[in-house]
C-alpha cells in the first residue's frame, strides 16, 4: 500500500490532462515522439520542469524516456532490478505527472537484453554463453539469456511494477529477442549455449541438441530458427495479455509485428558507402505496407554510431528522414541521447523544431492514408543486408528516381497479405531467394489473375520448380563473375532508351540460364574478347546465354533478369542499368509510368496517396477526401554528404485522378494551384519547391 497515494495523484493528473478515450490514442497516427536516450548519470541532472518546456517548444506530443531493464531510473523495490545509483527523488514519477498536465504522452523505455555485473555474479545461469563459452559483456552489464529466468519471468514482474506505480501510456521494447552479436563493438560471439536454451530447444524438437553453428542447410538450424520464432512470439504473447490486462490504453511497442500496437523503425547513419538517403521511406513503406494494422513509428537516430553517440548526424540528413516519414504516413520521431539540455550536438534543433511544428499545424493531412500504387516491390526481410540488400535498394532507388509510386512488401508478408498482392499490376522481386509455400502460392494466383513479374539475380534458385513455372527457366550456372561481359539491347521493340549504344558493360554477378522455357529471350550476352592494350581488344562474340527471358501467362507475363541489375546501380549509378528496368516496365506495364508524369529532378522524391482528413469525425471514414502529392527535394545530397537543398522551379505534373478537384492548394505556401482537369487527367504547375510540400488535391 505504500505506493497509494502517488498513483492515485498520477491518475487524477492524467484524468485532466487528457479526455477520457474509447479508442486507442496511439490510432490517431499524429506521433511527434522525442525519445531521451538518458545515460544514468543525468538521471540526477534532468529538470523535469526544463525538459517539458523544450518538448512543448519542439511540439512534441510524446516523450520516449527511460525506466527500467538494464537498470531501474526510479525507486525499484525489486532486489533483482539494479537501481541506476544517480537517480534521485522521483523523477520519472514527475516527469510522467507534468507531461500529463500538458497533454504529453509517455512511453517508458525497458531494455532486457542484459543485466548489471551484480545480478550476474547472484545468477549467472540467466546470462548468455557462447559455444567458446564466452560472455557478452559492456563494460559492467552482461548479455541475458532469452530463455532463462530473467526475461521469462522477472522482466514481467518489472514491466508491471512501473505501470502499476506510473499511469504511462505506452512501453517500448528495446534490443528485444535472441542476442548473438555485441552491437556496440562490432563483434559476432554464436548461438546461446545457455542451459536454458538447451532444455527448452530440446523440449520444443523432440529431443535434439541445441546447434552450435548458423547453418541453413542444417534441418537442426532451420528447426532452431523456428524455435527462436515461437519463443519470441510466445514471450511476447504473454506480455500483450499482462499490458492489456491493465489498461488497453497502454500502448506496445517495439520493433516486431506480433502482439505490438506500434511498430518502430530506425533511420540510422550508414557505416558503408554509398549513404541511403531513402532510409524513413524504405522504412515506413516497408513496415506501413507490410503491416496495414499497425501504427508505425520510424526514429530518426541523432548518433552517427554507437561509438559515436555524442555526434549527430547532418540537420539536412534529419530533415530529409522525417519529411519522408510524414509521405509515407508515419508520424515524427527522433531519438537523442539524454537531455535536451546541455545536449553535445544541436544542430538539428532547428530543423526539428521546424519540421514537428510543421506537423502539428497540419496533421489534419497526415497520417491517414491509402496507397494508389500498382506496383509493389518485395523486400528481403525487416532489416535487409549484404547483397539482398543492395540488389533490392538498387531497383528501389531505379523506381524513385522515375517516379513510379510503389508499394514495399516485405517477403515474409505475401501469404498474409493475398489479396492486396494480387491487386498489384507489376510485382518486383529483387533477389528474392527464398519465399515460403504460401508465399508462392499467392505469387502464381495474382500472375494467373494478370500481374506481371520482373524478378533479378538469383530470385527462387533454391525452388528451381517454382523458377521455371513463372518464368521458364532452369540454372545452369547460378553464379558467374560478370567483368568484362557486354549486354547487348538488340531488341527495339523493347529497349528504347539505348539510342547511340549497341553494348551495355557488366559487373557483379551474371548467371547463366537456361531459357528455352521462356516464350522469348533478350540481352544477349557477348563473351570477355581480349583484354589489353588498345591495340589487341574486341573479340566480343554471342556467349549463347541470355540476360533476359520472358514468359507469357493467360493474363500476364513474367520476366528474369538472372543478373545483378539492383546492386551494379546501387554502387555505380550508371543509367543504362537503370533503363534496361525501365524499358522492360514499359513493355509489360507501361501504365506504371502514366500515374505521375513530372518534369521534376530525379532527386525530387514524388509520393501520391490518397488521404482523409485526419480528424476525430473520420474515425471511421473509408472513402478519402482527396489526394495528396508530397515532394521531398533531395538535390541536397551528393552521395556522401547532405547540404542544403537547391531550390526547384517550374514543376509541372500530370497525375491520374478519377476526380475533378474543388481545388489544389500548397501546404507550404497556403496557396491555390491553378490546375485542370479533363478525362481523368490532373494538370498543374508548382512554381518553387523547398525542401518540402505537400499538394492536397481536395474532391
Amino acid at each position: 500500500m505504500k505506493f497509494l497515494r502517488p498513483v492515485l495523484f498520477l491518475l487524477i493528473s492524467t484524468v485532466i490532462g487528457f479526455a477520457q478515450e474509447k479508442d486507442p490514442w496511439w490510432k490517431k497516427n499524429n506521433l511527434r515522439v522525442i525519445q531521451t536516450n538518458l545515460p544514468a548519470y543525468e538521471a540526477a541532472t534532468l529538470h523535469p520542469d526544463s525538459l517539458i518546456r523544450d518538448l512543448k517548444n519542439f511540439s512534441a506530443n510524446t516523450l520516449l524516456i527511460n525506466a527500467g531493464g538494464i537498470m531501474a531510473f526510479y525507486k525499484t523495490g525489486l532486489d533483482f532490478h539494479y537501481k541506476n545509483p544517480f537517480v534521485k527523488n522521483n523523477m520519472l514519477e514527475e516527469v510522467v505527472r507534468k507531461c500529463h498536465e500538458n497533454n504529453i504522452r509517455v512511453i517508458v523505455r525497458f531494455d532486457f537484453s542484459r543485466v548489471h555485473e551484480s545480478i550476474f555474479k547472484a545468477h549467472p545461469d540467466w546470462c548468455y554463453i557462447s559455444p567458446k563459452g564466452e560472455r557478452i559483456i559492456n563494460t559492467d552489464m552482461y548479455v541475458v539469456s532469452i530463455n532463462a529466468p530473467y526475461v521469462q519471468e522477472k522482466a514481467f514482474k518489472i514491466i508491471e511494477e512501473v505501470i502499476d506505480r506510473f499511469p504511462v501510456d505506452g512501453i517500448f521494447l528495446n534490443m528485444p529477442g535472441y542476442q548473438v552479436n555485441n552491437p556496440y563493438e562490432g563483434k559476432y560471439h554464436g548461438i546461446d549455449q545457455n542451459e536454458s536454451d538447451k532444455k527448452r530447444f530440446a523440449e520444443y524438437s523432440g529431443g535434439m541438441t541445441l546447434p552450435t553453428v548458423e547453418n541453413k542447410a542444417d534441418t537442426v538450424f532451420q528447426k532452431y530458427l523456428e524455435f527462436k520464432k515461437a519463443t519470441v512470439e510466445d514471450w511476447s504473447e504473454r506480455l500483450h495479455k499482462l499490458v492489456k490486462s491493465k489498461s488497453d490504453q497502454i500502448a506496445i511497442c517495439t520493433y516486431m509485428d506480433k502482439f505490438v500496437d506500434i511498430i518502430r523503425h530506425e533511420s540510422q547513419s550508414n557505416p558503408t558507402v554509398p549513404y541511403w538517403p531513402y532510409s524513413a521511406s524504405d522504412n515506413v513503406n516497408s513496415a506501413g505496407s507490410s503491416f496495414p494494422d499497425h501504427i508505425i513509428s520510424n526514429a530518426s537516430i541523432q548518433q552517427i554510431s554507437f561509438q559515436s553517440r555524442y555526434n549527430a548526424v547532418e540537420p539536412q540528413e534529419v530533415a530529409i528522414r522525417l519529411y519522408e516519414n510524414i509521405a509515407h504516413g508515419s508520424g515524427l520521431d527522433i531519438s537523442m541521447m539524454g537531455d535536451m539540455r546541455g545536449y553535445e550536438d544541436e544542430r538539428n534543433y532547428g530543423v526539428i523544431r521546424k519540421i514537428y511544428a510543421h506537423h502539428k499545424k497540419n496533421e489534419a493531412y497526415f497520417g491517414k492514408y491509402k496507397s494508389v500504387a500498382k506496383v509493389a516491390l518485395i523486400a528481403p526481410g525487416s532489416w535487409p543486408s549484404g547483397e539482398p540488400m543492395q540488389e533490392y535498394r538498387g531497383i528501389q532507388l531505379m523506381l524513385k528516381e522515375a517516379h513510379i509510386p510503389f508499394d514495399i512488401i516485405e517477403d515474409n508478408q505475401i501469404r498474409n497479405l493475398a489479396e492486396k498482392v494480387k491487386s498489384y499490376r507489376l510485382i518486383l522481386l529483387p533477389e528474392i531467394t527464398y519465399l515460403n509455400a504460401e508465399g508462392i502460392k499467392v505469387l502464381k494466383e495474382a500472375v494467373q489473375g494478370g500481374t506481371h513479374l520482373i524478378a533479378t539475380n538469383r530470385t527462387f534458385f533454391d525452388t528451381p520448380e517454382t523458377l521455371e513455372e513463372l518464368f521458364g527457366a532452369k540454372i545452369i550456372q547460378r553464379d558467374m563473375d560478370g567483368v568484362g561481359f557486354y549486354l547487348k539491347p538488340e531488341s527495339r521493340t523493347i529497349f528504347r532508351r539505348f539510342p547511340g549504344q549497341k553494348m551495355l558493360f557488366w559487373k557483379f554477378n551474371l548467371g547463366q540460364y537456361d531459357l528455352s522455357g521462356a516464350d522469348f529471350k533478350a540481352l544477349p550476352i557477348l563473351s570477355k574478347g581480349r583484354p589489353g592494350p588498345p591495340e589487341i581488344i574486341g573479340g566480343h562474340e554471342p556467349t549463347g546465354f541470355w540476360a533476359m527471358g520472358v514468359k507469357k501467362h493467360a493474363n500476364s507475363s513474367a520476366a528474369i533478369i538472372p543478373a545483378n541489375l539492383g546492386k551494379l546501380y546501387y554502387q555505380h549509378g550508371y543509367q543504362e542499368h537503370k533503363n534496361i528496368l525501365l524499358d522492360v516496365i514499359d513493355y509489360l506495364y507501361p501504365d506504371a509510368g502514366k500515374m505521375v508524369e513530372t518534369n521534376a529532378h530525379e532527386r525530387i522524391e514524388v509520393i501520391l496517396q490518397e488521404y482523409t482528413r485526419n480528424i476525430p469525425e473520420n474515425k471511421n471514414k473509408k472513402e478519402s477526401d482527396g489526394l495528396i502529392l508530397h515532394l521531398v527535394n533531395l538535390t541536397g545530397f551528393s552521395g556522401i554528404t547532405y547540404f542544403e537543398p537547391l531550390p526547384v522551379f517550374n514543376l509541372n505534373f500530370k497525375i491520374k485522378a478519377a476526380f475533378k478537384p474543388l481545388r489544389v492548394i500548397s501546404l507550404d505556401t497556403k496557396k491555390p494551384l491553378a490546375f485542370t482537369w479533363k478525362d481523368g487527367i490532373l494538370e498543374f504547375k508548382l512554381d518553387k519547391l523547398g525542401s518540402f510540400d505537400g499538394i492536397v488535391i481536395d474532391k
